[in-house]
């Protein structure tokens, strides 16, 4: 069977480890453990490189090729390399351009169950993920991580034309556009564009 039907299966089944936070479901109790760590914000599986912690050995095992450079699952299609399979996973629909896992809001398709999980945030507007350092909630971990950099000293975000550093992806690609030229904020009344959105909101009060 394809695996939409495998994962129609399964979500048919009851599920019987509740979380009594939640009320998500989950096939065995290690599931429902881990599931926890979201809500308790525990993390405990740490780098010894530079600290961060996990909710998972298997997340903390990934994270670790982020320092030795590993990725050593390959697209076959493209050759493009990855430290996780299940971001490997989720690049190969770019090529199938399957979307098995559908959103029931929006309609929106996802190539992973994880995937579509994530997004469902946006409807619900829960923020799962929250800063021990500030209290600041996200929708996914991964934001969450890049986040607690603004706590540290760490600029691991690298500009590869000037080697200016940055503590986000974010500011990294803003930065950028002072090299690319790229002006992707245009004001709607005189056509002008702006590399930030903050730039164009300023320029707007000019037209009130």
């Amino acid at each position: 069977s394809s695996n939409l039907e495998r994962h129609k299966d399964t979500c048919t089944v009851e599920k019987p480890w509740k979380c009594g936070d939640c009320g998500k479901g989950f096939n065995y109790p290690s599931g429902l453990e881990i599931h926890r760590r979201s809500h308790t914000g525990e993390r405990p599986f740490t780098c010894v490189e530079c600290g961060k912690g996990f909710t998972q050995s298997s997340i903390l095992l990934a994270h670790q090729r982020v320092h030795t450079g590993e990725r050593p699952f390959i697209c076959s299609v493209c050759g493009k390399r990855f430290a996780c399979s299940s971001h490997l996973l989720s690049h190969q629909g770019v090529h199938t351009g399957e979307r098995s896992f559908t959103c029931s809001e929006c309609g929106k398709g996802f190539n992973s169950q994880s995937g579509l999980e994530t997004h469902g945030h946006v409807h619900t507007g829960e923020r799962p993920f929250t800063c021990s350092m500030c209290g600041k909630g996200f929708s996914r971990l991964a934001n969450l991580t890049e986040h607690q950099l603004v706590h540290t000293d760490k600029r691991p975000f690298k500009c590869s034309d000037c080697g200016k550093s940055f503590k986000s992806r974010n500011y990294l690609m803003k930065h950028q556009r002072i090299h690319t030229g790229e002006r992707p904020f245009t004001c709607t009344m005189c056509g002008k564009g702006f590399t930030q959105s903050c730039n164009l909101l300023r320029h707007q009060r000019v037209h009130k």
